[in-house]
């Protein structure tokens, strides 16, 4: 006799139990899969949320169960407190909860239940791990209380945590009330899951799936109606004004930069997709529906910002927020440095920016064009940028007349270039110079007043 067996169990159940077996459904299965769902599961629905995957327990051909796995619950507050984590590690880690949303048991056989649970338990993450390229180390589900008493769950190693508060996950990121309480049954996928969820740091094979995660906006509500402000003087090139500001979008995006968003629109529309409602209102999100909720600027009104923003006011708008917040530049951080860089994730786009040398302050940037160099950019970015009475510090590229010139002329600063050898000329005229006068090549003082460089 089996563990599972009972007393009462005829050679055909028994028989079912040794040899029912758990697997994916194939794609061609997708739609009796679904149609058997609706048909036989009490909340008769098969729209399941975010990542997912479907499960057949089968018998010499005949599917005897059905489970479905999905996307966990945003808020659980039991669950919350039986992981320990943090709400910033739940919002990072969130994707290795798994709900089993859906169990249908087809034929009434002791211990059926428990046994095809057991069975899914012991490969969900693997096959998550294969089909999301990221385990999962805890599963939550969901039992109706006037319908069902849990009892497999039990049997499975489940723990009860309580009763939810009878809200339900409607679609990705909306829940609507519907007044049954369920139970919430909980259970760890391999052994000590939730001190992993909790730890300061995942392991190495998890990172990855951190690290997907999309920041979660960082910026009091005070704050972001205070930048609205300063980004509310950027021109509209929109005929007609859309459902958000520029100065909403440009608030946005500067967020999601600042808490390390770089990988274009849709990121934007995730990072914004993740902002509070408090936060949401600070931005002057609209609002529709009944109940009414905040909409979310998509992908593609990202992608006309990106593509249509002035970038000399955006420039402009982004120094005197950046003076508002840290004040002006200290007059002791008088150096500054240009420097070209390829930009994160934007097939090949390069700028020249300035930073102040002490402090790293932007100072602004300026596009390369294509097809040309970052010298004429640099010269375009001098003539701009805040460098009066400042010392210029640029690569060898740079060593350029009209540069020096646009520097010291121009703008009232100093410089230090670099002469290389591929540069004859300039070193030979340095070297003149320096034989000439040679106490123009010193500063500060040594022993007889004058110290090298």
């Amino acid at each position: 006799m089996t563990k599972t067996s009972k007393p009462d169990l005829s050679p055909a159940e028994q028989d079912l139990l040794d040899h029912v077996t758990v697997r994916l459904i194939r794609p061609e299965e997708r739609a009796a899969f679904d149609a058997l769902l609706i048909k036989e599961h009490y909340l008769k629905n098969a729209d399941l949320v975010g990542e997912q995957l479907r499960y057949v327990a089968e018998h010499e051909g005949q599917w005897v169960a059905l489970l479905t796995w999905n996307a966990a619950a945003f808020n659980l507050r039991e669950r919350e407190r039986w992981i320990g984590w943090t709400p910033p590690q739940k919002k990072r880690r969130l994707s290795l909860v798994v709900n089993n949303s859906r169990f249908v048991v087809r034929i009434r056989v002791p211990n059926l239940a428990s046994r095809v649970m057991k069975l899914c338990l012991e490969r969900v993450s693997s096959d998550w791990l294969r089909t999301y390229n990221h385990e999962v180390l805890v599963a939550e589900s969901f039992v109706d209380s006037q319908l069902f008493r849990g009892t497999c769950y039990k049997a499975s190693g489940w723990t009860l945590l309580g009763q939810t508060q009878g809200f339900g996950r409607a679609r990705q990121d909306y829940y609507v009330e519907h007044q049954r309480p369920k139970q919430l049954w909980v259970r760890e996928l391999r052994p000590g899951a939730r001190t992993i969820l909790r730890g300061r740091n995942l392991p190495a094979a998890l990172k990855v799936q951190e690290a997907a995660q999309v920041p979660e906006c960082t910026q009091a509500p005070e704050e972001l109606e205070q930048m609205l402000r300063f980004f509310g003087g950027i021109k509209d090139w929109r005929s007609r004004r859309g459902d958000y500001s520029v100065a909403c979008l440009v608030t946005v995006a500067v967020c999601a930069a600042l808490c390390g968003v770089h990988r274009g629109q849709r990121d934007l529309a995730a990072f914004a997709a993740g902002l509070t409602p408090r936060q949401m209102q600070a931005l002057r999100f609209p609002r529709w529906g009944n109940p009414r909720r905040y909409l979310v600027p998509k992908e593609t009104t990202f992608f006309r910002l990106l593509s249509h923003l002035d970038s000399r006011a955006l420039e402009q708008a982004l120094l005197d927020w950046l003076n508002h917040v840290l004040g002006p530049v200290a007059p002791e951080d008088d150096q500054v440095s240009i420097d070209g860089k390829e930009l994160l994730s934007s097939q090949g786009v390069e700028i020249v920016s300035a930073y102040t040398v002490k402090r790293g302050r932007w100072l602004g940037s300026e596009r390369i064009a294509e097809g040309s160099n970052e010298i004429p950019a640099a010269q375009e970015l001098l003539r701009r940028a805040p460098i009066e009475g400042k010392l210029v510090t640029l690569d060898a590229m740079h060593t350029q007349t009209e540069t020096g010139r646009i520097i010291v002329q121009e703008r009232g600063a100093d410089f230090l270039m670099t002469a290389k050898g591929n540069q004859p000329g300039v070193a030979a005229a340095a070297r003149t110079l320096y034989e000439q006068s040679p106490r123009a090549f010193f500063y500060g003082t040594s022993g007889r007043g004058d110290s090298a460089l």
